[in-house]
């Protein structure tokens, strides 16, 4: 199975920026030129590049960041993106634009037929889901509100939906680098048999190296965000870690 370490481009305003928690008063700011960013991942070695609007999941209207979709997919990269995508016509304005794979995160509480009808109209490769949650319960509209299910109900509702990957966040790790809750990641995609991207906390090249010897058990990625832009991995070194299908 192929394992991809995914950098992240989380864009508020058109900048990329990195929060704490998904709190949007913690937030740090590390470049005014998210294309220029993207293609220093790339440089580094990134096969994928995994973008979030920001502003979408807050439900605001990020339009510099949609006017910046078709730039970034000119990049020699693949890319999934996620934030506010709320109906059939959000996900085919990103895949439009020359997006890889759209990602359907509180939609998939909120109005699940739209989950089977855009992997029905656009095929399972092109749709993922977000699951986001802290303390076994899954989180939406950007992280602010609360629900009463749990990761592995909504997992396995989505598989039955035809989705075939999720990324799954541990809020209560993102953006802190206190290491990627790799346990709970392989046991949700034991439990749902759907392949999973592990995300939130990973600090170190350890992190990497954890979800990687996982692949087995249906972790098929990693995303790394804060700990790239600070300087405590080097990503050239960690896609060196991995075998060369596995970049």
């Amino acid at each position: 199975m192929t394992f991809t370490i995914y950098p992240a481009i989380d864009l508020r305003n058109g900048r990329v920026v990195r929060l704490q928690y998904g709190d949007p008063a913690k937030q740090t700011t590390f470049s005014d030129d998210p294309v220029a960013m993207g293609q220093k991942w790339i440089d580094d070695g990134a096969k994928w590049l995994h973008i979030v609007n920001l502003d979408g999941a807050f439900d605001e209207k990020g339009t510099a960041n949609w006017q910046i979709l078709p730039r970034l997919a000119q990049l020699e990269a693949k890319f999934q993106f996620g934030g506010g995508l709320r109906t059939l016509a959000d996900v085919a304005r990103v895949l439009d634009a020359g997006i890889n794979r759209a990602i359907l995160g509180t939609a998939a509480i909120e109005n699940p037929d739209l989950v089977a009808q855009a992997v029905a109209q656009f095929g399972p490769e092109r749709v993922a889901v977000g699951i986001d949650a802290r303390d076994g319960a899954v989180k939406t509209r950007g992280w602010l509100k609360e629900t009463a299910v749990s990761p592995r109900q909504l997992a396995r509702q989505m598989k039955n939906l035809g989705v075939q990957t999720i990324i799954y966040t541990d809020i209560s790790r993102d953006g802190v680098l206190t290491g990627v809750n790799v346990d709970a990641t392989a046991q949700l995609a034991q439990a749902s048999g759907l392949q999973v991207i592990a995300s939130g906390g990973v600090a170190s090249l350890d992190d990497i190296r954890r979800c990687h010897a996982l692949a087995g058990q249906g972790i098929v990625g990693v995303i790394t965000g804060r700990a790239i832009y600070d300087g405590k991995i080097d990503l050239k070194k960690a896609f060196l870690t991995l075998p060369k299908k596995g970049r």
